[in-house]
């Protein structure tokens, strides 16, 4: 057995504070600072650290905890009574850059690709556009102490749709190439999810309620009962229903967002997301973010890439947020806190290249698009709050 994770740890958990520490000098949010020890101890520099098995879980485990604590920190009447406007958020933030990479993806493709579509090619790459991977924002928030705000929760509520909407048009796109793939089970087993996590969401914060009532002596049972609750979820959303698992984390930190021992519950997550698991994920996503080598015209198409991915972000959320009576200022906190596309751009890279339907060609813009919007969307975020 070889004990080389725990060196993995220590390098990870001292490089990330220390980077962090020196981002925060800078005025820059620390998680910036997290994915960079990444970048910097991973294969595309030093490569001291590689991902491993270990890593990867530890890394899920802590975005399952990250989304989790987000769930128990939101005001849930709130994100109720912006459902409608998260929606409407949502789906602008989809469909603009679904169209924008597109355009992106028709100007640039090489043609090298030639076992499918070049249409259907070019819609995929505007589809990985569609990602929105919202940890990197909610921990942004959660370090300027904001989660509580208007913005922060139709920012959550719209990830969380957007995700949905970003399953249903990768599925779309990927049924054209695999006839295997049926478009309206997805469809049934996401309504499915949401009623099964609607019941199940009900019965569990009964329980829980009275179970605080009636043994309100060792508070450390809650937090493990509520860990259990959110692990359950995560894995009955990703096992069951094909929905992402922390999607599940999220929906079990709002069912137990209202009882009274929330607050101390969210401060025993805190510091185990703290020590460990958020420092190990963020290290993680720059780690996985290894730089392609790169010639004049996949440059030439890496900044207009991102340049795309950036824009119609900001433009279809904040489109969607001005539609739905928002403020100047609140337009642009929800624009950007939806820029960044991280570990969820990634996956759907990756899925593309098995299916067969991403041209290889476009690959080391995706990444170099993965890791600037990554980089860049906390700190624009720091400074939209200064708004």
């Amino acid at each position: 057995m070889s004990y080389k994770y725990l060196l993995d740890i220590a390098l990870i958990l001292l490089s990330t504070k220390l980077l962090g520490l020196i981002t925060r000098r800078f005025n820059l949010p620390q998680v910036v600072g997290a994915l960079l020890a990444g970048v910097i101890l991973g294969p595309s520099f030093l490569n001291i650290l590689q991902e491993t098995d270990f890593i990867s879980r530890m890394a899920e485990l802590g975005v399952i905890v990250l989304m989790f604590t987000a769930g128990l920190e939101s005001d849930i009447s709130q994100l109720k009574s912006t459902g409608k406007d998260s929606f409407i958020v949502a789906l602008l933030g989809v469909i603009i850059p679904l169209i924008g990479g597109t355009a992106v993806a028709y100007i640039f493709n090489d043609g090298s690709l030639t076992t499918v579509s070049e249409l259907l090619q070019n819609i995929f790459i505007g589809t990985i556009l569609t990602a929105t991977s919202v940890s990197i924002t909610v921990e942004s928030l959660k370090e300027l102490g904001k989660l509580s705000e208007k913005s922060a929760s139709i920012i959550l509520g719209a990830a969380v749709i957007d995700d949905i909407l970003g399953i249903l048009v990768l599925t779309v796109v990927s049924s054209l190439a695999d006839s295997s793939i049926n478009i309206w089970i997805v469809i049934l087993k996401i309504i499915g999810f949401f009623i099964f996590a609607l019941i199940i969401g009900y019965l569990v914060y009964i329980f829980f309620d009275k179970w605080i009532s009636k043994y309100d002596i060792d508070k450390r049972r809650f937090v493990i009962g509520a860990f259990v609750i959110c692990l359950l979820l995560s894995f009955s959303a990703e096992a069951f229903f094909g929905v992402a698992d922390i999607t599940g984390a999220f929906i079990a930190g709002l069912v137990l967002s209202r009882n009274r021992e929330t607050p101390y519950i969210v401060k025993r997550f805190d510091i185990v997301s703290y020590i460990l698991l958020s420092p190990i994920f963020f290290a993680s996503i720059g780690i996985n973010m290894t730089i392609p080598k790169m010639s004049i015209s996949v440059i030439i198409m890496t900044i207009v890439l991102i340049v795309i991915a950036m824009i119609t972000k900001v433009i279809g959320c904040g489109l969607g947020a001005k539609l739905c009576g928002y403020s100047k200022c609140e337009v642009i906190q929800i624009g950007i806190g939806m820029i960044s596309r991280g570990e969820v751009a990634l996956i759907v890279a990756n899925k593309g290249m098995k299916l067969g339907i991403m041209n290889s060609y476009f690959l080391p813009s995706v990444i170099i698009m993965v890791i600037i919007t990554t980089i860049v969307t906390p700190i624009l975020l720091k400074k939209a709050y200064k708004c």
